[in-house]
């Protein structure tokens, strides 16, 4: 299909409207809004965003439902966008309904809490996204009825697959780069339901000056101030929302909760897939003499930072427990130190917390005024390599978290003696 023709189609046959905070009216066509109603992504209404972010931030009660269709909608902007400018491409009908249907749905893998849950032994959630593409459900009966390309759509989600053409290739990179539709939706929708202002983007300016150079999505040179706003953005997200102390506290006792669980074999791994906030509070309260910590952070009751230092590989203590299994081994040692002038102190209630490693990328191509193409992290700007390393370290930071009455002093003595042991 041609470029205006293409065009005509996104402007004209998208007639449903749903009315977004962020975005105001989100566009979809029949189609698209058939996939919106099925269980499998209405599901999402039902899953926070920012998992417990909102003990923190009241106001962060937004779902993915909401952030899968401000992808969605970012990403037919995009494309829009795109098919306005001068430039190659090869765009096919099948390919861009394959691709918006690829962005609402690049988030129904997840269940409650999975960011937190890296390092446990889970199915990433695009991975478990394109299963239930495949499974025998609504979702999957709608998408063959209104004729998707099912093999396409996975393609774009999985990460582990290479692409199969040189269009999905350019989605596959488009839907996960460095200025993906993901990350501008996200950053702002988080800022904006959090109260805070870090992360407010001008997207429709930094998605008007996106083109296309050696089949890869690209900049503009005139859109840089808005990438470094953007980059900018992240780090201060992170420092005040995404990892904010208390919001690392909430996702440590739940993850703490669920390895114990996991390892007694209480539950399994499966059990977690496909729940939504509800059904896995549910799970707590079925199971409440092993899910406190999941219970007290449901009552915002969470437990107080006894120990804070930037990640530093030299130090013992930090490097021994970036290994989740040494981690264990080292909270049951300090554990072990306090509970006898603690006797209501639980095994559970007291963790080391380790951030895992935060990557700014910047490696975006940048098209100059002259034709020339160079990344951005190989220009003389402000992000050079030693201020991105700079927010990395400010960010990582590790904690020890535990209950009230114990003293800051007792963790430092518990650590040096479990240095020495």
């Amino acid at each position: 299909m041609k470029e205006n023709t293409l065009l005509e189609y996104l402007e004209t046959n998208f007639d449903i409207s749903i009315r977004d905070p962020l975005w105001q009216d989100i566009k979809l066509s029949k189609a698209i809004y058939s996939i919106y109603m099925t269980k499998q992504v209405q599901k999402l209404s039902r899953i926070k965003q920012l998992g417990p972010t909102n003990l923190i931030y009241p106001g962060a009660m937004h779902t993915r439902l909401c952030h899968s269709l401000g992808v969605y909608h970012l990403s037919k902007e995009i494309i829009k966008s795109l098919l306005s400018k001068p430039i190659d491409n090869h765009f096919t009908l099948e390919g861009v309904n394959s691709f918006l249907a690829a962005a609402l749905l690049h988030d129904i893998g997840h269940f409650p809490y999975t960011h937190s849950l890296k390092e446990l032994p889970l199915i990433d959630h695009e991975i478990l996204a394109t299963q239930i593409i495949k499974g025998e459900n609504e979702l999957n009966s709608i998408l063959k009825k209104e004729n998707f390309n099912l093999e396409k759509i996975c393609n774009i989600l999985n990460f582990e697959e290479e692409a199969i053409d040189s269009e999905i290739k350019f989605y596959k990179s488009l839907l996960s780069g460095a200025l993906d539709p993901d990350k501008l939706d996200y950053l702002n929708r988080d800022a904006f339901f959090s109260g805070v202002t870090y992360g407010l983007q001008d997207c429709s300016f930094i998605i008007s000056h996106l083109t296309i150079s050696n089949s890869e999505s690209t900049l503009l040179e005139s859109a840089m101030l808005s990438l470094e706003h953007l980059l900018f953005s992240k780090y201060q997200m992170y420092q005040t929302v995404y990892w904010h102390k208390r919001t690392r506290c909430a996702t440590a006792m739940i993850k703490k909760c669920l390895i114990y669980n996991l390892d007694k074999g209480i539950i399994k791994g499966e059990d977690l897939y496909n729940l939504d906030d509800y059904s896995f509070i549910e799970i707590a309260q079925n199971h409440s003499s092993t899910f406190l910590n999941v219970l007290d952070v449901n009552d915002n009751k969470l437990l107080k930072t006894k120990y804070e230092k930037p990640f530093d590989k030299t130090n013992k203590l930090h490097y021994f427990c970036l290994d989740l299994e040494n981690r264990t081994k080292a909270e049951k040692f300090i554990f072990e130190l306090l509970k006898d002038n603690y006797p209501n102190l639980r095994e559970e209630q007291l963790i080391i917390d380790i951030p895992e490693p935060i990557s700014f990328e910047v490696d975006i191509p940048i098209l100059f005024k002259n034709g020339e193409v160079t990344s951005f992290k190989d220009l003389d700007g402000v992000f050079s390599n030693s201020v991105i390393k700079g927010f990395e370290k400010a960010l990582r930071k590790v904690r020890i978290f535990t209950i009230d009455e114990i003293s800051i002093n007792e963790i430092e003595e518990a650590i040096n003696r479990w240095a020495k042991s």
